[in-house]
């Protein structure tokens, strides 16, 4: 592993659906301070441009094999990622890391299974990630009583969302009412915030991500999104959720869990200066 004296480090940018992330694999290479990296890469025109920056680790526990930690595009370090950990399992398989289809990735909301649809030429068409079971009641991420927010669904998904149903997406100006939101008195550790129409090729979705602004895709985000839907009487408990990057199946299952599907892409790699 390289000492905190090196000078660049190397990076591969991923994305799930045009969710972006900047990867750093830790196993080569030590990143002293994520939150400048995030802050300072993610930038459009001035870094590489992303959603943020994503640590990929060997577990050194024997209950995950491989751990995610990941940095919102303003240094916020956030629990869990959709689509930054299809990436991660894209990326440990296709770079030999490990040869089984199914990986069990440590995040800061606990251990998620990532089940691996590999071509013959093994590559990883899709990944299917066990986001666990949806919480409703979490009082450390949401206020039930203060002041009055638009009618909608909380749901955690390891991460804090809250799902606004409308009747027109194209009328929401979510520029202007993501961040109001996301820094609402009723959410002490700030939100996601998810704007939702069921339509009959399933649930367009536009998401206003916690520290990191409009972003084209949330798979955690998703997740909330269909299982509100289903929980409102608007959806089944199997949805297609259409976001501005592309569509994830979102299954929730008998087991109460919440399966996320969908594709994960290399974009490019090389090496950066670290943030002074």
């Amino acid at each position: 592993m390289n000492s905190n004296h090196q000078k660049s480090i190397h990076f591969i940018k991923m994305h799930g659906l045009g969710n972006d992330y900047i990867f750093v694999d830790t196993t080569i290479n030590d990143l002293p301070n994520p939150q400048a990296a995030a802050i300072a890469w993610s930038r459009p025109h001035f870094g590489i441009g992303s959603d943020g920056v994503v640590l990929i680790g060997r577990s050194s526990t024997p209950d995950a094999d491989f751990t995610m930690r990941f940095f919102n595009a303003d240094g916020s370090e956030g629990q869990m990622c959709g689509n930054a950990s299809r990436c991660i399992g894209k990326y440990v398989y296709e770079r030999g890391l490990t040869t089984s289809t199914q990986v069990r990735l440590r995040t800061g909301s606990g251990i998620k299974l990532l089940n691996l649809k590999v071509n013959d030429r093994g590559e990883v068409e899709q990944v299917t990630v066990d986001m666990l079971e949806p919480q409703f009641d979490v009082p450390d991420l949401f206020l039930p009583q203060g002041e009055p927010l638009p009618d909608g669904v909380f749901v955690s998904m390891g991460s804090a969302h809250y799902v606004i149903f409308v009747d027109d997406l194209d009328a929401v100006n979510l520029e202007a009412e993501g961040p109001i939101l996301e820094h609402h008195s009723r959410f002490p550790q700030r939100c996601n915030i998810e704007f939702a129409q069921v339509c009959p090729e399933g649930i367009r979705m536009r998401v206003w991500e916690r520290g990191s602004g409009i972003t084209m895709a949330c798979g955690s985000g998703a997740s909330a999104t269909a299982v509100a839907a289903a929980v409102t009487g608007r959806a089944s408990r199997d949805s297609l959720v259409i976001m501005d990057g592309g569509t994830l199946r979102i299954e929730w299952r008998d087991d109460n869990h919440v399966y996320m599907s969908g594709p994960a892409t290399i974009v490019f790699e090389g090496d950066i200066p670290l943030p002074e």
